[in-house]
């Protein structure tokens, strides 16, 4: 099977600057994602989709191959992953190269290791028709979760009967935005993977910190840190 690793770094971010190779316990955050999706040694190629000249040396640095810069069109704020990974898909045909299936890498989420990427292709391989999607379990029930209007006013905020539910809901997931493995045939215009012939691939949660604020970067440095400890004791 062909398989492409697509890592998306656009250079940058609003929220965290250049939070894509923030230096993180000595190594710019993408060079984990780099690391884990060359270890797997489940694809034909690894690749990082950017916008910037400087985060391509990067990643060549670290092992990942940048044959193209993105267009401007697909570094605008407002391009979706999808239609990166089209402009991806499309550029790779253009020099012959085609694959069955891709995976969406996102350099924010640096706990996912290699073994993750690894057992998530064995449940795309075994079960999937269309995509795995990693997700790990919510942190509250959304039972509990409400909306507030301007005036801050709690009526209606939890349903009475969910209060009664509280233990008995049972487990929640959310989509923890570290793995999207996608069969490529299946990559349609209105792509929607949460459908029958996808399947979830349930990550620790201490694996699933997806970096989008200061804290984020605080929290997974602190726990990439305490992993890089365990792992030479």
């Amino acid at each position: 099977m062909n398989n492409l690793a697509i890592i998306p770094a656009r250079s940058g971010s609003k929220g965290l600057k250049d939070k894509n190779i923030k230096n993180m316990n000595g190594k710019p955050l993408m060079s984990y994602t780099i690391d884990a999706a060359l270890k797997s040694g489940v694809f034909s190629e690894v690749m990082v989709s950017t916008d910037s000249e400087a985060y391509a040396a990067i990643a060549r640095e670290y092992g990942a191959q940048v044959p193209f810069l993105r267009s401007d069109i697909a570094s605008a704020d407002s391009t979706s992953t999808w239609d990166t990974v089209r402009e991806v898909l499309k550029e790779y045909k253009s020099i012959g190269k085609e694959f069955d299936s891709f995976c969406i890498l996102q350099p924010t989420s640096p706990l996912r290791r290699e073994d993750d990427i690894i057992e998530a292709y064995r449940l795309y391989r075994e079960k999937a028709e269309i995509a795995v999607i990693s997700v790990c379990e919510a942190e509250h029930s959304p039972l509990w979760c409400g909306q507030l209007g301007e005036d801050m006013s709690l009526a209606g905020f939890i349903a009475p009967e969910n209060m009664r539910q509280r233990q008995s809901s049972g487990r929640y997931y959310r989509p923890n935005g570290a793995i999207y493995i996608v069969n490529t045939d299946s990559f349609s215009a209105d792509f929607f993977p949460y459908q029958k012939g996808s399947y979830a691939y349930i990550m620790r949660a201490d694996r699933s910190i997806d970096i989008d604020t200061e804290l984020d970067f605080r929290i997974a440095e602190f726990l990439m840190r305490e992993n890089m400890t365990n792992d030479q004791m």
